[in-house]
């Protein structure tokens, strides 16, 4: 059996209470670090820029076919424009004339149909900006939400990795004072069972909560002062307080 002397046995309380205050920490800093609103932020970013791709797509494909009608209505206009100039020059027969005439009035009737695929467009084209804009906003406002949550959290998760080094240090200056073997019961103990130490208070165990039965006291009883003793139900070691009893 593991010994120790009742004094260095009662310094791993000491430790426990400081690995408890770690163990605190650590589990503040996972939840801060897998903060829900985070998650949530996230996926709705990554919908809301989904969606603005498709905007964008969209305004894209528009302005191409805009393009496409504006080359198709200058073509139309570059053609009139030489045959007006036909015209006018008053040269060829008149049969050609009377031809070039009739086909100006179809190129205009034509120019003006583009035109009006034109208009259609543009105005199509405005209301498609208007929905990329504002989906703009969406996944500016989201980004801004996420931005200032990830700061605030980064700030306490930065807060809490100040306060587990101070504890840590702390804790290994402490440990270094402890009896190497008790130590080295102790960590074993608290590696394997997540709690190191506890104390045994008018016959309970402060480690499970449980009162020993009478059978388990009595085993207590019959060690010696510096027997390193167990809880019988969480592991933890023992340590016999004053009124353990």
């Amino acid at each position: 059996m593991a010994k120790a002397a009742p004094a260095e046995q009662m310094k791993l309380l000491d430790l426990q209470a400081l690995d408890a205050k770690l163990k605190a920490l650590a589990k503040r800093r996972r939840i801060l670090e897998n903060d829900p609103r985070i998650t949530d932020l996230q996926e709705a970013l990554a919908v809301a820029n989904g969606e603005l791709g498709t905007a964008k797509l969209a305004v894209h494909d528009a302005e191409a076919e805009l393009r496409r009608a504006e080359t198709d209505v200058e073509q139309v206009a570059g053609r009139i424009e030489r045959d007006e100039a036909r015209l006018n020059s008053g040269t060829g027969l008149s049969k050609d004339l009377m031809a070039l005439q009739s086909d100006i009035a179809s190129l205009n009737r034509r120019r003006s149909d583009l035109e009006d695929v034109e208009l259609e467009i543009l105005e199509r084209l405005d209301g498609l900006r208007a929905k990329q804009a504002a989906q703009q906003q969406i996944v500016d406002d989201i980004q801004g939400s996420f931005s200032g949550i990830r700061a605030e959290l980064d700030a306490a998760i930065a807060e809490v990795a100040g306060e587990e080094e101070g504890v840590r240090a702390e804790r290994n200056a402490f440990a270094a004072g402890v009896d190497a073997g008790a130590l080295d019961v102790y960590e074993k103990t608290l590696a394997r069972r997540g709690v190191g130490a506890a104390r045994l208070f008018h016959g309970k165990s402060e480690g499970s909560g449980m009162t020993l039965s009478p059978g388990d006291l009595a085993e207590v009883r019959a060690a010696a002062e510096d027997d390193i003793v167990f809880c019988p139900d969480s592991g933890c070691i023992l340590v016999r307080s004053p009124e353990w009893n």
